[in-house]
C-alpha cells in the first residue's frame, strides 16, 4: 500500500476529498486506488504527497560496481 492510499484510509476520505487534498482529479485517485501507480510519474507522486502536507526525502545511492 503506497502512503498516499494509507492516507486516504486513515483519514478516511473519498475519492472526491482527496482528490482535492492531493490536488489531483477524482479519475486519479481511482487509479492510485486500483493500484494503477504505473501511471503516475515520480514528480506527480511526490507533489500529491507534498499537497496532503506530507514531506518528502529522495535519497540515491550508487550501487558497487
Amino acid at each position: 500500500m503506497t502512503v498516499l492510499q494509507r492516507l486516504m484510509l486513515e483519514r478516511g476520505l473519498t475519492q472526491v476529498q482527496a482528490a482535492k487534498l492531493f490536488g489531483v482529479s477524482q479519475p486519479r485517485i481511482s487509479d492510485l486506488k486500483r493500484d494503477k501507480i504505473d501511471r503516475f510519474t515520480i514528480d506527480t507522486l511526490i507533489n500529491m504527497l507534498a499537497y496532503a502536507g506530507v514531506r518528502v526525502r529522495l535519497k540515491i545511492d550508487r550501487t558497487a560496481a
